[in-house]
């Protein structure tokens, strides 16, 4: 297990009264130029690539689309999700791109990076955003949970550079009425500069 996922991993089962994760993937161990097993590919060119001695899961910078996969367990809301994405921007292009929660019509969690925005989208349809910098050429830490509160539901989510320790706080959230269906998480990515979007560290565990 790498470094930074083995932390991360650490991170959440302290904030989490020492519950282990029900899912994390590296992709150490993940067949190059292969989606690993259990990924189910909605749209996009998906598939496990290397740079020295680091795999990661790659989506390519063409066609410019929005792409999607989905991964880990099927479960009822109640699990935080996170991962690291990388992206790069050319010229006055930018990519998108986030992770989500209980299914392809859920909740997720989008750097806007040419809004200068992280968003909250429920399906495909934006429902709130915060300022947000993004950095070019870095890997961003992303995470994001749906949580129940007094006859409500809470989405909340955070981003923030993975060289960094992860922030207390969440960095956006939103009130809904409506109940979140049961689903797998996903990963998303519109690389509308060109350049291909990486995706590493995924871990999903109970909300903390």
């Amino acid at each position: 297990m790498k470094p930074a996922i083995a932390l991360l991993v650490l991170a959440i089962a302290a904030s989490a009264a020492e519950v282990k994760p029900v899912f994390a993937e590296d992709f150490e161990k993940a067949e190059v130029g292969k989606v690993p097993e259990g990924f189910l590919v909605i749209a996009g060119g998906f598939a496990v690539q290397q740079e020295g001695a680091n795999r990661f899961l790659e989506l390519p910078g063409s066609p410019l689309d929005a792409f999607g996969v989905v991964f880990g367990p099927n479960e009822k809301p109640g699990l935080s999700v996170g991962a690291k994405i990388f992206g790069t921007k050319q010229g006055r292009k930018f990519p998108a791109f986030g992770v989500s929660v209980q299914g392809v019509g859920g909740y997720r969690l989008q750097v806007s990076a040419g809004k200068k925005a992280l968003e909250i989208f429920k399906g495909d349809e934006a429902q709130k955003a915060v300022p947000f910098e993004w950095a070019s050429g870095a890997w961003t830490s992303l995470r994001v949970q749906i949580r129940a509160a007094a006859g409500k539901w809470i989405v909340e989510g955070k981003a923030w550079p993975s060289t960094q320790a992860e922030p207390a706080a969440w960095t956006i959230s939103l009130e809904t009425t409506e109940a979140p269906p049961q689903g797998r998480p996903a990963l998303w990515g519109s690389p509308f500069s060109g350049e291909a979007i990486r995706f590493d560290d995924l871990v999903v565990a109970p909300n903390h």
